[in-house]
């Protein structure tokens, strides 16, 4: 068999990974687009193994270690997707990018305020009972 096959395979497949990471905007299409990389790699690991007839296999025992990784991160990923659509109520990338932004800008504006004493007393309570609204 000639490595050519599987070497187009493996640059196809991980030319459709890279496209689903830049352009996909849900996480969990996101982490499937990384295994599908992975899965490109692990074919080109073991299409080099057996076109030069490694003795030791190390090509294949590298793939072994790939998958064990892959699945871990899998888990671990999937575990944080689930627990920030909890949280936040969406998984769309681009949100939770703004809401972290605008999170982080209205911290440093109630830091200010708490420097300066510039917060009115009154408007204490309702400003953290609206942040709660917002992110519960």
């Amino acid at each position: 068999m000639h490595l050519a096959y599987p070497a187009v395979l493996a640059a196809l497949l991980f030319c459709t990974g890279l496209y689903g990471v830049l352009a996909r905007r849900n996480a969990i299409l996101v982490l499937m687009s990384v295994e599908l990389m992975l899965n490109a790699v692990n074919l080109n690991l073991v299409a080099f193994d057996v076109w030069l007839r490694d003795a030791l296999h190390s090509g294949q025992a590298l793939t072994l270690f790939t998958i064990a990784i892959a699945a871990a991160e899998i888990g671990i990923g999937l575990a944080i997707v689930l627990a920030v659509h909890r949280n936040r109520g969406t998984s769309d990338i681009d949100r939770l990018r703004d809401t972290a932004e605008t999170d982080a800008a209205e911290a440093l504006l109630d830091e200010a305020d708490a420097i300066h004493g510039t917060e009115d007393q009154a408007t204490a309570p309702a400003g953290k009972a609206k942040k709660a609204e917002a992110t519960a």
